[in-house]
């Protein structure tokens, strides 16, 4: 057996789709803030930044958890037979309600958000408002791509996504544009013209069937969308604690979203397989093959881990050199600072697959916890007595070891008392 057929039956089917649009998607982000970097002044790159992570943070917390529950829905209805239409209607209108939900503190606020984040700039809030809608409509597009199934589509989405982001933000670039909002549209453009290409398999595969019950979709939601942003702000919090706690460093804000960014280079990755493991854990799990279910879940841990050893030896040995030369972002980080951002990568990915598990076996209750827990951990260290760029990593490094060891404990509580596809 070959390399590739090796990997390929490792990875739950549908990576290499996926993984495609990912790879463009993760090279988008690079090249979206080296483009940012280089063209920004340092106190204009640090409001991008800031609004970068708000996007990356509270857009996927609130969005993403809709994508999962359409995929799970909408697996299991092409496991019985039933047509999806119903699951679309639904996930579209919770997604809208979760964006309302989000646009009015954004309108009534508006004027003092832009004080504290972004030198006073009201654009950028009118921005990032932009990008949460793009968000609100492309999960929902993807949950039913995936659960459907129809992966070459999903990577289409993603890649067109990218491509658009690399195409634009290198025009603005070339062009000598020096806007903060102008480089921040871009987070709203690419995505929704990515979504309108790809809207035809969505509409084609959602066909009519029984009602979707509202329970079916938003009872463990609430779990989901809390488990989802304490994800996403441990993840992302590094870069908003800093601006908060030192509101004039904006060289040291600036340059860890790109160290954060190189750091997180297996998260793209990791995404590749990450969509395709809910739908295929779901499947399984709908289909009571509990062995297969836990094999799966094993491969992707082990598979997870070694991603993120390799990616976190790369940007310790690269990440001081490239912060400066490819990104333009000040040169105030070293290896030490990539190693403890790489080590909280790694466990942090080792926690999403753990949360995918508990996710699919009915766990929610279980992941919200954990995520609570590994919060609490993040902001005692961020709390902490130690230098300001030291506790924000190693904070970030110690709250994804709390969640990924309270996720474990309670998957193998539920693994020992019951079936794990129960």
């Amino acid at each position: 057996m070959s390399l590739l057929d090796r990997i390929t039956t490792v990875l739950p089917r549908g990576t290499a789709f996926v993984g495609a649009g990912t790879a463009v998607l993760g090279v988008a982000s690079y090249v979206h803030l080296a483009a940012a970097g280089h063209s920004l002044a340092v106190g204009d790159m640090a409001s991008f930044s800031v609004l970068w992570t708000v996007v990356f943070s509270i857009g996927l917390g609130l969005f993403f958890p809709v994508e999962q529950e359409v995929t799970r829905l909408v697996a299991g209805r092409v496991v019985r037979g039933e047509g999806v239409l119903p699951v679309l209607r639904r996930g579209a209108v919770l997604s809208l309600g979760l964006l309302a939900l989000v646009l009015v503190p954004l309108a009534l606020f508006a004027r003092r958000l832009a004080d504290v984040f972004f030198h006073g700039d009201t654009g950028l809030v009118l921005a990032l408002g932009g990008a949460f809608a793009a968000l609100a409509v492309a999960y929902v597009t993807r949950g039913v791509l995936a659960g459907l199934g129809c992966f070459r589509a999903y990577g289409t989405q993603l890649g067109l996504d990218g491509a658009l982001r690399i195409v634009l933000s290198g025009a603005l670039a070339v062009a000598g544009v020096r806007s903060t909002a102008a480089f921040a549209a871009v987070l709203t453009v690419a995505p929704l013209l990515a979504v309108l290409a790809t809207l035809g398999p969505v509409l084609r595969g959602a066909r009519p069937g029984p009602q979707a019950d509202w329970r079916d979709l938003i009872n463990h939601l609430g779990m989901l969308v809390g488990s989802t942003l304490l994800a996403q702000l441990l993840v992302n919090i590094a870069v908003i604690s800093t601006k908060l706690i030192a509101t004039d460093d904006d060289a040291l804000v600036a340059a860890l979203l790109s160290a954060l960014v190189l750091a997180r280079v297996p998260l793209f990755v990791f995404g590749a397989f990450q969509v395709s493991l809910l739908a295929g854990l779901s499947s399984a799990a709908a289909e009571g093959d509990t062995p297969g279910y836990r094999r799966l879940l094993l491969r992707a841990l082990s598979v997870t881990a070694g991603l993120g050893v390799a990616g976190g030896i790369g940007a310790v040995a690269l990440g001081p050199a490239l912060l400066p030369t490819v990104f333009g972002a000040p040169d105030v980080l070293g290896a030490g600072d990539f190693a403890w951002l790489s080590l909280g990568t790694v466990l942090y990915m080792l926690a999403m697959v753990l949360g995918q598990a508990l996710l699919t076996s009915g766990g929610a209750r279980g992941q919200l916890t954990a995520w609570i827990v590994g919060t609490a951990v993040l902001v005692a260290v961020t709390l902490g007595p130690l230098q300001l760029r030291t506790r924000v990593e190693l904070a970030y490094a110690a709250g994804s070891f709390a969640v990924a060891t309270c996720m474990s404990l309670v998957l193998r509580a539920r693994v020992s008392y019951r079936p794990v596809c129960s």
